[in-house]
């Protein structure tokens, strides 16, 4: 999954570093992703998994770092198996 996102970032997010300069952790607002980026970088998300964002996960904080959004799409593809 990690792989995949960073794939994604590094196609959506328009960020002025290389993704792969990037730790897991990092504030990817801080190193340059626009709230524009971030809609596209979801768009692309969604396509990747098969998934749909929930408009209580469309928020700054699901879109932080690669691990808050590794996170995020682990916590829809979960809900996903339950349902």
């Amino acid at each position: 999954m990690n792989e995949t996102i960073r794939e994604l970032l590094a196609k959506f997010g328009a960020l002025p570093v290389a993704v792969d300069q990037i730790t897991d952790d990092a504030d990817l607002y801080a190193a340059g992703l626009s709230s524009f980026a971030s809609v596209q970088l979801m768009l692309g998300i969604e396509e990747a998994f098969d998934i749909e964002f929930p408009d209580n996960l469309l928020n700054r904080k699901s879109f932080a770092s690669i691990v808050a959004i590794e996170k995020t799409v682990a916590m829809i593809l979960d809900s996903r198996k339950v349902a």
